[in-house]
């Protein structure tokens, strides 16, 4: 498992944080729009919202929904909801009423950490779930009182209506609690560390459990076995683009960043120009993006104004990297596209060789504490290296269920022999070495933007609708997104004045905005098995047939 000082199965998620803190104190752990906050800082920053969580009666095991983008606080609760022993339910801040209330009412979150931007869906949900309580922030809270005073001078710092009471607190006001210097002790493997949402196979997301032995497994894989000696200690700068909400993103901050006592620069959001520019003034080494942030980049006509050349490691996750985008950025560059591959499930589970350019298509070496076997989804059986199979993984330090859902876990967690798997949904074949070639993925899975997006949860949303029989919603590739989604509807023959505007109105009010079909496509029916399942495989494929005949033309 690497070379780590503290057993596997005594160590939390956290406590490498603590140990970095204590060793370099002074060290700049996070620079977020341009202010920096040093280990020591965050530390006492993390351990005040912890108390504060205690004095509003936040005990062990209770979950805590976390609602905001990536800014200090994010971080500052991520780290005060473990050390108070609670558990962490992060979501998109993009989410709608509809889509928190029922991730609040799945989880039993009864508290909130939201934006004031974000607080009118959050209001919302009071009446219909469980919520008791809401702790409100402001991007620019934890900066100087001269920057917030610029930034809502110039608009420049977004802002809601709050009116706060003993059930609304304001972030700033929480952390006046007394810290809580004495993390609640916690068992790593039994007690939950996080619950994470994934796109459900039946229109509703799938809360996914995860203790803190099964987080801290691969990121020290990744602090130890991957990066290694090229990562330093203490000195090293990484830039963290990708929501923290999505745990490739989480698992790279803490396994590059905080775990190691070097410096983040924390991205508000993923604009090329202030991330090249960062770049430059920080003299960032790691990087971690999607496909479509690096085609971004290669197609940024101002990327010559910046010295980017402290950038040595580069790594690509969330979908997997197109050839033509990683050929351009070498060859502009000269630096390797890294892939990284994993899931909500199972965590991180693969990745390229340091050192080692990737082949096209590549996603990596299965990690030391992930164990991935490629199988005829059919039979079960494992196929020959080079073969086309669905790619099952597992470890034994990765709870293998849903939360609440025996019918969902059932479907997705299968016994081959005398182990418990996960199916990936991904298509793959091995090489002899071992590594992992990315072929297809499940019909179900559309990868729009980085983002894992449900086809089925889509279609439930477009059945809800009046006028709607049936929908089956897709992917159509597409070079700057990975896929565009879009949506065929069967409507009611009484249906008068119903069109596509209308349908994603529809769902925009329901679902995040990258959930979002582009377009609307309408038929007379569709294609369905002998026991009337939606054959969504076949629609997608005949779609992708007119594409590249559209192409050929």
């Amino acid at each position: 498992m690497g070379k780590h000082a503290i057993p596997l199965e005594k160590e939390v998620s956290f406590s490498r944080f603590d140990r970095m803190s204590e060793l370099y104190p002074g060290n700049i752990a996070v620079s977020y729009l341009g202010e920096s906050f040093t280990y020591k800082q965050l530390r006492n920053l993390s351990e005040r919202f912890a108390g504060g969580l205690r004095n509003i009666g936040v005990q062990k095991g209770d979950k805590v929904l976390l609602y905001i983008p990536n800014c200090i606080q994010w971080v500052v609760a991520y780290l005060g909801i473990q050390k108070a022993g609670a558990v962490l339910v992060p979501v998109s801040p993009i989410y709608t009423s509809h889509e928190i209330g029922y991730m609040i009412d799945n989880s039993g979150a009864k508290t909130i950490v939201c934006m004031d931007t974000n607080f009118g869906y959050v209001k919302e949900t009071f009446a219909t779930t469980g919520l008791k309580q809401a702790i409100v922030t402001n991007l620019a809270d934890l900066l100087p009182l001269w920057k917030r005073a610029l930034g809502l001078l110039f608009d420049k710092v977004p802002n809601g209506s709050v009116t706060y009471d003993d059930k609304i607190i304001s972030f700033k006001s929480f952390l006046k609690a007394a810290p809580l210097t004495k993390a609640v002790e916690i068992d790593p493997m039994n007690d939950l560390s996080y619950i994470l949402y994934t796109g459900g196979t039946t229109g509703f997301p799938k809360g996914v459990p995860g203790n803190h032995i099964g987080s801290t497994s691969y990121i020290n894989n990744v602090t130890y076995d991957v990066a290694g000696d090229h990562l330093k200690e203490g000195t090293d700068v990484y830039i963290a683009i990708n929501p923290l909400f999505h745990i490739m993103a989480l698992g790279f901050f803490m396994a590059i960043g905080l775990n190691k006592g070097n410096r983040v620069i924390l991205m508000p959001q993923p604009q090329v120009d202030a991330i090249l520019e960062s770049i430059e003034r920080y003299k960032v080494r790691w990087f971690l993006g999607v496909p479509a942030l690096y085609r971004m980049i290669l197609e940024n006509d101002r990327r010559d104004k910046y010295d980017i050349s402290s950038l040595q490691y580069c790594f690509c996750g969330g979908d997997v990297l197109p050839g033509k985008v990683m050929n351009r950025f070498k060859e502009y560059y000269d630096l390797p596209i890294y892939q990284v591959y994993g899931s909500t499930e199972v965590g991180h589970v693969t990745y390229s060789k340091i050192g080692t350019d990737p082949s096209s298509g590549s996603i990596g070496y299965p990690l030391e504490s992930r164990e991935c076997i490629v199988v005829d989804p059919l039979t079960l059986e494992c196929v020959e290296d080079g073969e086309n199979g669905e790619l099952f993984v597992t470890s034994p330090y990765a709870l293998q269920e849903y939360y609440e859902k025996p019918d969902e876990t059932q479907k997705t967690y299968v016994r081959v022999n005398d182990k418990v798997y996960c199916r990936m949904g991904d298509y793959v074949s091995c090489k002899p070495d071992g590594e992992l070639v990315y072929m297809e993925r499940s019909a179900d899975v559309i990868k729009h933007k980085g983002y894992r997006v449900s086809a089925s949860e889509i279609e439930a949303v477009l059945q809800d609708h009046p006028t709607v029989i049936n929908a089956c919603v897709i992917g159509i590739p597409d070079e700057k997104v990975g896929e565009r989604i879009k949506a065929i509807v069967v409507m009611k023959e009484d249906a008068r004045g119903v069109g596509g505007v209308e349908l994603i109105r529809w769902c925009s009010e329901k679902l995040a905005s990258y959930k979002v079909p582009a377009y609307v496509e309408f038929r007379d029916m569709l294609p369905k098995s002998k026991v009337g399942k939606l054959l969504r495989r076949e629609v997608r494929d005949g779609e992708r047939r007119k594409t590249m005949k559209k192409t050929e033309v």
